[in-house]
């Protein structure tokens, strides 16, 4: 059972180190019940140390967590907290009910088997042995795990791995009518198109702290200017040394990317310069700002290629 008003977490001041790394510097997050948050960032970056220490499998240097308004150890014994995680946690020689049904028997209350079944979509299949599902199908096994003891509190690992277009899509609308009934989703993924549509919040951390906190659309607006895309014949590409000042610039089989707060001025040196053609100027999206917010120093490539599978 869960508090009005209370946070479903609260986590202040989060350190945490593992040798000469610090993976967690002075984190600050309150997430609401019934929020949706996207908690994003590339390799490295603390995620997965943080949400660590909401589920209680570690205990911050300093600092300190709670999860409506208990320690994280004492709202999991509530069976207020369940975790969909990308691997493991399946018993691969029984079926998919005996499964959940394995997982319903460890709480003193927990929702019908059928019930739990049908809102991961997975009842036709129940009778199927778990290492006879496809890695999609295993993914919403967890999630019926998950759903077992009706928890206030979601937290979500990678959790549409695996999982085709259509599968992903049914998946993110059982997500939201759970949200729409006050239960609260954290969620970690590299599907950024996932985060842009489904999440209420968006949380970039980098280097253990975090760098952004906002709607998709006050996310993309913290990454300042425009890209600019055309094609540029390899003849003049030795031009481009003269381009205005740009973030980053991008070449590629005659195919020109530049990121710039003046998309104007790049605009009026391609088109009177060079044989630059085919030119089009957007605003940047999440992935943009993605890269722009978390990467270590500005241009490089390590943001837009890291965003799988942090471990710190």
């Amino acid at each position: 059972m869960t508090i009005a008003g209370v946070p479903a977490v609260h986590a202040a001041g989060l350190h945490k180190s593992f040798g000469k790394v610090h993976a967690v510097r002075g984190l600050d997050l309150t997430v609401q019940q019934g929020e949706v948050v996207a908690f994003l960032g590339p390799n490295g970056a603390g995620k997965t140390t943080t949400i660590d220490m909401i589920l209680g499998l570690s205990a911050p240097d300093k600092g300190e967590v709670a999860v409506f308004g208990h320690t994280p150890r004492a709202a999991i014994a509530r069976g207020q907290v369940a975790a969909v995680m990308q691997t493991g946690g399946l018993l691969r020689d029984i079926s998919v009910r005996e499964t959940v049904q394995l997982t319903a028997a460890m709480f003193d209350s927990s929702r019908p088997v059928n019930e739990v079944l049908t809102r991961a979509g997975i009842l036709d299949i129940a009778d199927r042995k778990v290492e006879k599902c496809s890695g999609g199908q295993q993914q919403r096994l967890r999630f019926a795990m998950a759903l077992v003891s009706d928890p206030g509190l979601l937290i979500l690992d990678e959790p549409t791995t695996g999982m085709d277009v259509a599968g992903r899509r049914d998946f993110w609308s059982a997500i939201r009518a759970d949200a729409s009934r006050g239960r609260t989703v954290i969620f970690a993924t590299h599907y950024l198109e996932e985060a842009d549509a489904y999440a209420d919040r968006i949380v970039l951390v980098r280097q253990g702290a975090i760098v952004a906190d906002g709607t998709a659309a006050q996310v993309k607006n913290l990454a300042s200017g425009r890209t600019v895309r055309a094609t540029l014949p390899p003849e003049d590409r030795d031009l481009l040394a003269g381009l205005p000042p740009a973030a980053k610039v991008d070449y590629d089989a005659g195919r020109l990317t530049v990121r710039t707060a003046d998309s104007d001025s790049v605009v009026r040196y391609l088109l009177n310069t060079t044989g630059a053609h085919d030119l089009e100027v957007v605003a940047n999206n999440l992935e943009e700002a993605f890269v722009a917010l978390t990467a270590d120093e500005p241009g490089t490539e390590a943001a837009r290629h890291a965003f799988e599978g942090d471990r710190v």
